[in-house]
């Protein structure tokens, strides 16, 4: 006799069970293999493979294991479907005569154990189709009492479940506050009052290295750790669950968790996103941002504007001071014309090297370190600020910029960069005197044409974008002080255990920490753009490439100490 190949396919609707040993697929399983052995004098056989769909709902044909067995039943390997009860397979009546479909095209028959009927038969079809019917009815039975119960307990300001919002963690049907994370809600609320801009918003936090937490699912996975975004900091604002209340469609209830933002600050945020259709533009999307705008002052003390000129579809940008900009025919009484790029990257370049350079962190800036703090702490807050202002872009380069620089003076022979101290203050974690003035950063410089094009060029005879900085050498320098400081800080961690939990090899740990001695000569020459091209990261790592002293590191790499 041909043999009956049989599959058995079983489903549950949740997962809740399923962790047993023996769960209600097994059951399912087990009834269904034991019918086909009472059916072995008929050829009947069981395949091996299994087709389980573990907390999946019937009313859909999208399972994984479903679609597997409808793949095989397309290409010829099964004859019998058998399912412990029709609901197993489907609760919905469309979905059902699809199936019935592509069983017919591919000669496939389907038994229910604990329902006797013959789909070959039109009585059979018709009493199929009265349990599918029956079945698809008290699905949505079902779904119409889950909508009804969980309207009716969100008007009684219960959490009904589901990731919880920011700044709180659930506590039975109600929720708790994270304080930690309930300050950065409120941080939310009070920058937009300020800036009024969701963009400006999410400038300031990305310039301030501002991310989301990271929190935890039931599952163990990990939720946030990224930038916020617009729409993230919209659906802050718009939320009135930090006012104490739960939203159900179009209204919201009072809740039974206690409220985060106050109520006056949260209505004047809700007028404010009224009058500005949700926020106000801080300034339209341009793919050009003058990042120094209103920060650049000529010799005699005028404002220099962004302008630009478009020629051959290439956009060229310059700051102009403002009378020579009003009037291009007075340049005999003054007035400078300065490239957009090449002031933008000296400056740029300049004041990261500074941010990464510990002799100027702790001797031009007379700074106060806040109790319980070491040293390396604000070298590595300096190191960390410099890698993050070469990757931003746009208008969060823009607010970052304005945060650590008071003004930028064009002279004649030398640019001046006045720092602003609350600003670095802020981002380094330190106390400055913010009524004495920190000591200007000059770099030698002048504006020359070099053929048809206007040059910003540096005291080396070099143009001040010449040479671009290694980002992967600056990011990896950044990882050796940040491990150097986990083996200080954690006397029982060495070498071994930190390359463990960091996923690599000791001999690469060992490698890239010697990184975190060399000279802040050195450093700043790359994170300024100044470092020669032979200065990489594979070369810096290779074995014995760092001499141990400064001076032989810097004769070993031809770089002289002065910046």
């Amino acid at each position: 006799m041909k043999p009956v190949r049989c599959a058995i396919y079983t489903r549950k609707s949740h997962e809740e069970g399923l962790e047993q040993e023996f769960n209600s697929l097994d059951a399912q399983f087990a009834a269904c293999s034991a019918y086909i052995a009472s059916q072995t004098g008929e050829g009947w056989t069981l395949v091996d493979e299994r087709y389980d769909d573990g907390g999946i709902s019937g009313g859909t044909l999208e399972r994984p294991a479903l679609q597997r067995l409808l793949s095989d039943i397309k290409v010829g390997r099964i004859d019998i479907v058998v399912v412990y009860k029709v609901d197993r397979l489907t609760r919905s009546l469309l979905d059902f005569a699809k199936l019935v479909e592509a069983f017919d095209s591919a000669g496939t028959s389907f038994v229910s154990v604990t329902q006797s009927f013959n789909t070959t038969t039109s009585m059979g079809r018709l009493t199929l189709n009265m349990l599918l019917s029956f079945a698809q009815y008290e699905r949505e039975v079902t779904a119409e009492r889950i909508r009804d119960k969980l309207a009716a307990s969100k008007q009684r300001g219960m959490w009904m479940g589901g990731v919880p919002p920011l700044g709180y963690r659930p506590s039975g049907r109600s929720l708790e506050i994270v304080e930690e994370h309930a300050e950065l809600i409120r941080l939310i609320f009070r920058t937009y009052l300020e800036l009024g801009s969701v963009r400006a918003v999410s400038n300031r936090f990305e310039a301030d290295g501002i991310r989301k937490p990271v929190r935890y699912s039931k599952a163990g996975n990990p939720i946030g750790g990224g930038p916020f975004i617009r729409s993230e900091i919209y659906g802050v604002l718009q939320n009135p669950i930090y006012i104490g209340r739960v939203r159900h469609g179009d209204a919201s209830y009072p809740g039974l968790h206690p409220p985060i933002v106050e109520l006056e600050l949260w209505e004047n945020v809700q007028q404010e996103l009224r009058e500005h259709g949700g926020g106000r533009r801080s300034a339209p999307p341009i793919r050009h941002t003058s990042v120094l705008s209103d920060l650049l002052f000529d010799d005699r003390g005028e404002r220099l504007v962004a302008v630009h000129a478009n020629k051959s579809k290439v956009r060229y940008r310059y700051y102009v001071s403002r009378s020579l900009h009003r009037n291009p025919d007075g340049r005999k009484s003054g007035g400078i014309r300065v490239p957009a790029k090449e002031i933008e990257a000296l400056v740029i370049g300049r004041l990261c090297g500074a941010l990464a350079d510990p002799t100027f962190l702790f001797k031009t800036i007379e700074m106060q370190l806040p109790p319980g703090a070491g040293p390396h702490a604000v070298t590595n807050s300096g190191m960390d600020l410099a890698a993050r202002l070469r990757n931003l872009n746009g208008g969060a380069v823009q607010t970052l910029l304005r945060d650590l620089i008071a003004r930028i003076e064009v002279r004649p022979s030398e640019v001046r960069i006045h720092l602003n101290p609350t600003g670095w203050g802020r981002h380094l974690g330190i106390a400055i005197d913010t009524e004495a003035a920190l000591r200007p950063i000059i770099v030698p410089a002048t504006v020359k044409r070099s053929g048809r094009a206007v040059r910003m060029m540096l005291d080396d005879g070099c143009a001040a974008t010449d040479r671009e900085p290694d980002v992967r050498l600056i990011s990896t320098i950044a990882k050796a002080h940040r491990w150097w400081n986990r083996l200080l800080d954690e006397p029982g961690l060495n070498v071994t255990d930190l390359a463990k939990a960091e996923r690599v090899t000791p001999a690469y740990v060992t490698r890239i920490i010697r990184l975190a001695f060399l000279d802040p000569a050195i450093v700043a020459k790359n994170v300024g753009g100044k470092a020669p091209p032979h200065m990489d990261t594979k070369r810096l790592t290779q074995a014995d490439a760092i001499p141990i002293t400064w001076v032989e590191q810097r004769l070993h790499l031809g770089i002289s100490a002065g910046r």
